[in-house]
């Protein structure tokens, strides 16, 4: 059986200090029109740091 794609989106997360993408997750477009900010760890500086939304993905 098919699933319904509904309201959620993919979306890349970038790394605003080293630039780098290494998150991929979800989003409701429709609930959380603003871009997706979230703490990540980044592996390259191996501390947390600020991830930004960047591209929708199909």
């Amino acid at each position: 059986m098919a699933k319904k794609k509904g309201n959620r989106i993919l979306i890349a997360l970038e790394c605003t200090e080293t630039g780098m993408r290494s998150y991929i997750t979800t989003k409701n477009k429709i609930n959380s029109s603003e871009k997706l900010q979230l703490k990540k760890f980044n592996p390259k500086l191996r501390r947390h740091t600020l991830h930004k939304e960047v591209q929708k993905l199909k």
